[in-house]
């Protein structure tokens, strides 16, 4: 792997709810982008580290999203479960430009 990002362009942040995620493809992957109350933008594989839930429909809340199958809570930061709860989904770079935002896809 090269040490030079490589930005993809994925949308604008007004294509995302607050508080909500969309999804990108990434070849056989999906990468859920979020966005918080407070217009921060994060990117985690679609995937609870649990049972693989869809983290892109769990409740956003901090910087955190609950997974809709366990209630699993997952920090949009790093991917790690928090509190008890052991495991971690792939966190993507992200960079905004603007309203745009950008994923370097292949940094998990």
């Amino acid at each position: 792997m090269s040490d030079v990002m490589t930005w993809t362009l994925v949308g604008s942040i007004d294509d995302i709810p607050v508080r909500g995620a969309r999804c990108v493809k990434n070849g056989g992957t999906t990468v859920a982008v979020f966005r918080t109350a407070d217009d921060k933008i994060f990117a985690l594989e679609d995937k609870c580290p649990h049972k693989n839930g869809h983290l892109s429909q769990g409740i956003v809340h901090g910087n955190c999203v609950t997974c809709p199958l366990h209630n699993w809570v997952i920090s949009l930061e790093t991917g790690h479960a928090q509190g008890a709860d052991e495991g971690r989904t792939p966190a993507y770079p992200v960079r905004l430009d603007g309203r745009n935002i950008y994923l370097d896809l292949d940094r998990p």
